[in-house]
């Protein structure tokens, strides 16, 4: 069982391998008091203030307290990272970094904004870790670039891929818990699936185009088919011609 795990793990693409092991390690260590949640939520005026610019990145880690809801998120983290990764993005790591940081971009920018519009700045400022919306916004996209798979939910009924994000969503509102989290990251899945997909289509133009120094960062290796060796292929079939008489 160790060894199907440890196999399995170092199977994952790097980054999925490694966002797991940092979302993984920093739950545990604030359910362990290790490390303190109030040392990574978002926060932006002590990210302006004070400089204490990590909590940008850390309120993407931290998964809350350790239970059924985290094991659920670890799953979709696990399932629909890697599979972006493996499959839409493949020889693309690069890209796929960047699609994440601009996913993190939008998200971090929702929350500052909707924190400065009356009427919703409540329910904004109550957003501080955006590690689900980040998770759901990965599901969102692989729904949108996979919409005709069949799925089933908890073996109650079926439905495509396309709907996906929306049953979660569903589920989500059935147990109780906050829909907003949710919401965020369709909005910024749908964001990068139309800037990506949808207006290079339109217009010819691709305004998500990796920087060449992400580019640098990650060595892709081109993805190449292999042919067999020493294939002899048929000749192709001749007419048979009737003898003359």
């Amino acid at each position: 069982m160790a060894q199907a795990v440890e196999e399995w793990y170092k199977q994952m693409p790097i980054i999925t391998r490694s966002y797991l092991t940092a979302a993984i390690i920093t739950t545990i260590g604030c359910s362990l008091e290790i490390i303190s949640p109030y040392k990574l939520y978002l926060n932006p005026k002590l990210v302006v203030k004070q400089y204490q610019v990590w909590r940008l990145v850390t309120n993407f880690l931290y998964f809350r307290k350790m239970d059924l809801d985290f094991l659920f998120h670890m799953f979709f983290l696990a399932r629909y990272c890697k599979l972006l990764e493996e499959n839409s993005f493949r020889g693309r790591t690069a890209d796929f970094f960047y699609m994440l940081l601009f996913g993190a971009t939008v998200l971090t920018g929702i929350v500052l904004v909707g924190g400065m519009i009356p009427y919703v700045s409540e329910s904004f400022a109550k957003i501080i870790f955006l590690s689900n919306s980040l998770t759901f916004m990965m599901v969102y996209v692989w729904s949108k670039q996979n919409p005709f798979i069949h799925m089933s939910f908890l073996g109650l009924f079926t439905f495509t891929a396309a709907y996906l994000p929306w049953v979660l969503l569903g589920f989500s509102v059935l147990v109780g818990a906050s829909a907003w989290g949710d919401l965020l990251g369709m909005i910024a899945g749908h964001a990068y699936y139309f800037l990506e997909g949808v207006y290079p289509r339109m217009t010819g133009r691709r305004p998500l185009k990796t920087p060449a120094v992400i580019k640098a960062l990650f060595a892709d290796e081109p993805v190449v088919v292999a042919r067999p060796a020493n294939v002899r292929f048929a000749a192709p079939p001749v007419d048979e011609v009737p003898p003359n008489q």
